[in-house]
């Protein structure tokens, strides 16, 4: 259930989103997404890797020669933007030294209210859990958070693949705190939420595993 597609006419970029999404990927795998040859594939990650943007390395899979398999570097990885960066990250250091922990606490209490309106507003009107996170998944894209779910047996995840508000988060951990509370909501009373994987704890992409309150796991 992708909720980000790779339109972009810029070729670059389409392998940008698609190793951000999927995680490291051989250039035939990436071929084979993008519905090119796996020359030309090659020919764009090598230039994607002279400037910084890609990194491989060659992995054994079982029988036969290494793969040589694609990743971003860091480098890579900036080109998806961490909103406002500077500013945020200094808005919440000034609240904190002028006003106090309590004071940060009372905004970051503000805008996951804030949010959890204008999520709910952007949902009324659409039932059904499914549903629901296909809505969910688009808006969070559109917010920069590359989102998309999948349902596996009778679990569902919501996998965020970038997080734009990163760096904010880094310096304050009650904004992760906040954004699980928001998601909760968002998603109903009927069900189980845990995160499986977290950016800032140094995984690829943020992972949320949703469980119906009447399924045993």
């Amino acid at each position: 259930m992708e909720n980000y597609p790779i339109r972009t006419k810029n070729a670059a970029d389409r392998f940008l989103i698609l190793l951000k999404t999927r995680g490291p990927l051989s250039a035939a795998e990436l071929a084979a997404e993008l519905g090119i040859t796996s020359e030309g594939a090659r020919l764009q990650l090598l230039k994607l890797a002279e400037e910084g943007l890609l990194q491989s390395e060659s992995i054994s899979r079982g029988v036969g020669r290494p793969v040589q398999i694609w990743s971003l570097t860091p480098l890579g990885n900036a080109r998806f933007p961490d909103t406002h960066t500077e500013l945020t990250v200094d808005i919440i250091q000034t609240i904190k030294t002028v006003l106090g922990q309590e004071a940060l606490d009372n905004v970051i209490k503000a805008r996951e209210k804030n949010q959890q309106e204008k999520y709910h507003n952007a949902l009324a009107g659409i039932t059904g859990i499914e549903n629901r996170l296909e809505a969910f998944a688009s808006i969070r894209t559109g917010e920069g958070y590359l989102a998309e779910w999948r349902k596996e047996d009778d679990i569902f995840l919501f996998i965020e693949n970038h997080c734009p508000i990163c760096c904010a988060a880094a310096h304050c951990d009650n904004i992760c705190t906040s954004e699980m509370n928001t998601f909760i909501s968002i998603i109903g009373e009927d069900v189980h939420v845990d995160r499986l994987d977290h950016i800032i704890n140094g995984a690829r992409r943020c992972v949320y595993k949703i469980k119906p309150a009447t399924v045993t796991v």
